[in-house]
């Protein structure tokens, strides 16, 4: 049985800086634990969305990834939470980049891409917990940072 994390958001951000400001050199040489830990993170992220509809996080996978099985689950009765599919499964791709290839000379590169494509999953999700349909137009924050701006039509632009 798949253990679910407790992490908040805020724990999830503060490790994703600590990999994103990390040298080279410590990345490199935690690489295969690194990239374990973005895609438990990536879970962590979908976990606190299920959290807030009152779900049970599954323990499942899909293509062999829990990651996967919980962006299904949290999809469902809500189709504007698909546009963090990819963002999810983009993290499932840096995560297999690291893992095939530890020492590749790109690996520290690979994983601050990766913990940067946890971020934009994190925000997201973190937006939508605040503000109800975000997502409805890709990841489009607008409603965060300029709450009192109204939508504009094609003809005032």
């Amino acid at each position: 049985m798949v253990e679910t994390c407790t992490m908040s958001l805020d724990d999830v951000a503060a490790r994703l800086d600590a990999m994103l400001y990390a040298s080279d050199v410590e990345l490199a040489a935690a690489a295969p634990r690194l990239a374990d830990e973005l895609l438990a993170l990536g879970e962590a992220i979908l976990e606190a969305w299920l959290a807030a509809r009152s779900e049970t996080p599954t323990t499942g996978t899909v293509e062999g990834f829990r990651l996967l099985a919980l962006h299904r689950q949290g999809a469902r009765g809500d189709p504007s939470f698909n546009a963090c599919r990819e963002t999810c499964r983009e993290l499932v791709y840096h995560h297999n980049l690291v893992r095939l290839d530890p020492a590749h000379a790109d690996v520290a590169r690979r994983l601050r891409l990766g913990a940067m494509v946890a971020r934009h999953l994190m925000l997201f999700i973190g937006g939508k917990l605040e503000v109800a349909g975000l997502g409805e137009f890709c990841c489009a924050s607008r409603p965060l940072r300029q709450p009192d701006v109204l939508p504009q039509t094609i003809e005032t632009l």
